[in-house]
């Protein structure tokens, strides 16, 4: 859908998030004459009350149900919104129709060349990475989408880029309909199944960034592997025949590009990372190999196995972004040899926990301690282990948490806040609690927030 078909529409905007604000100021824009409904809290409603262009904008601070949607022809849905769960069938059955600012960006940027990134876990900082592999070479380089910058605040660019970074969560891949130049998908576990409502729905809403790449590039997941053996122009990496690591290197097939020492980011996790950044520079026709050596200049993104230092004889790591079991297990072996305290729990999506279990019980940390909503379940499972090689405690706050991690880990070791699970239970995002994580520790907030690259350069 191009935003030329809203003209004339009854148009409105559900949600004020960011993703929110990009679409109403885009459609203000377009249409300044045209009216425009807005769905939002109460918070969202005093903000956008207190902006531009209020002639012709509606406000409704209460949640809409199906017969208030339907008043609409266009929705633009923003993407924490779940299209499976009423009132959006509902109202889908009425007649409206549904897109998102991802999809307004794309139909608008048929032809731009773009590298798609999708994935359970590892996402952003593929994106970030071959941003920046790009950027040094001297391509004009646009980063955005759920990384932290949404595409339709992007929407004229001057310059234009050479290339589109574009980071696509699963709400977002689900009904995005662009033909990326290269789509890549790092991974697949279990995750968000409270807004898919199925595992496989979950599968199926990735997989959609794939379905009209020109190129497409994925891990060696056996799930992945089979799920697209059909596309005509796959690129595979994490096995001996591409991108992948071995004897501690990065290697492109039998040749050895840089050592595992180069990368200044920690964990097999993160050097895989760095594997599909250079499968989708390879894929998208530069020159992966020579790109290689800048690396070693790329700063981690926050609240990804971050580092914040030392306070009281203790390491203290934000690993805020874990919001699945699997990601904890990754950050857990990339300390593997440390007296680690780790930190887990948080909203409860139904996932489950026995990769966890498993993992603490053949390899264990110094100690648990969980917290949050799904906490207690987290610490029944793991009570039922046989014989535990770690200690165990469980709080409800971030605070006492971390309180009770102090007094568990001894001088010398970390505290590790790898959560494995959503921040919704007590904060807005994992951003949130990985800067409280931060202040609490007594870090300042404001010099770990930082994503660098957002935008055109």
């Amino acid at each position: 859908m191009r935003l030329a078909e809203l003209a004339k529409k009854r148009v409105a905007v559900w949600g004020y998030g960011r993703e929110g604000r990009a679409a109403s100021a885009v459609l203000r824009q377009r249409f300044p004459r045209q009216a425009l409904t807005v769905f939002c809290s109460q918070d969202e409603a005093i903000a956008a009350a207190a902006g531009p262009q209020q002639e012709f904008l509606h406000l409704v601070a209460t949640p809409p149900d199906a017969l208030a949607l339907s008043h609409f022809d266009v929705v633009v849905k923003s993407p924490g919104i779940s299209a499976y769960k009423s009132p959006v069938p509902e109202a889908e059955a009425a007649g409206v129709r549904f897109t998102s600012g991802s999809a307004l960006w794309f139909a608008e940027h048929a032809g731009a060349r773009t590298i798609c990134v999708t994935g359970t876990k590892g996402k952003s900082t593929v994106s970030a990475l071959i941003a920046h592999l790009l950027r040094n070479s001297g391509k004009c380089v646009a980063l955005a989408g759920n990384i932290g910058l949404p595409l339709l605040e992007l929407l004229d660019p001057t310059p234009v880029p050479d290339w589109w970074v574009i980071e696509l969560s699963s709400f977002q891949s689900r009904d995005f309909a662009g033909t990326p130049t290269v789509a890549v998908i790092n991974n697949l576990y279990e995750e968000h199944l409270d807004w898919h409502g199925t595992r496989e729905r979950y599968v199926s809403d990735k997989l959609a960034i794939a379905a009209k790449a020109r190129q497409l590039v994925i891990g060696a997941q056996p799930e992945l592997l089979a799920l697209t053996a059909a596309h005509p122009r796959r690129k595979v990496f994490g096995n001996a025949d591409g991108w992948h690591v071995r004897d501690l290197a990065i290697f492109r097939a039998a040749e050895r590009i840089l050592p595992l020492a180069a990368l200044p980011l920690p964990g097999m996790h993160n050097a895989l990372n760095a594997c599909a950044a250079f499968g989708a520079i390879e894929a998208a026709g530069e020159d992966a190999h020579a790109m290689a050596q800048y690396v070693a200049t790329f700063k981690p993104l926050p609240h990804r196995l971050q580092t914040l230092g030392e306070r009281g004889g203790i390491d203290y790591i934000n690993d805020s972004i874990a919001t699945t079991p699997y990601a904890t297990v990754e950050a857990l072996r990339s300390l593997a040899g440390r007296a680690v305290t780790v930190l887990v729990g948080g909203f409860d999506r139904g996932v489950d926990w026995s990769i966890f279990v498993d993992a603490v019980s053949k390899q264990a940390p110094h100690a648990i301690v969980t917290m949050g909503a799904n906490g207690a379940a987290i610490a029944a499972a793991l009570r039922r282990t046989d014989a535990p090689r770690f200690a165990l405690a469980s709080a409800q706050s971030l605070h006492d948490a971390l309180a009770r991690a102090r007094a568990l880990t001894p001088a010398g070791g970390t505290i590790l806040l790898s959560p494995g699970a959503p921040s919704f239970d007590q904060f807005r995002d994992y951003a949130e609690r990985g800067r409280e994580f931060a202040r609490l520790a007594g870090f300042d907030p404001a010099q770990i927030a930082q994503i660098e690259g957002l935008g055109i350069a």
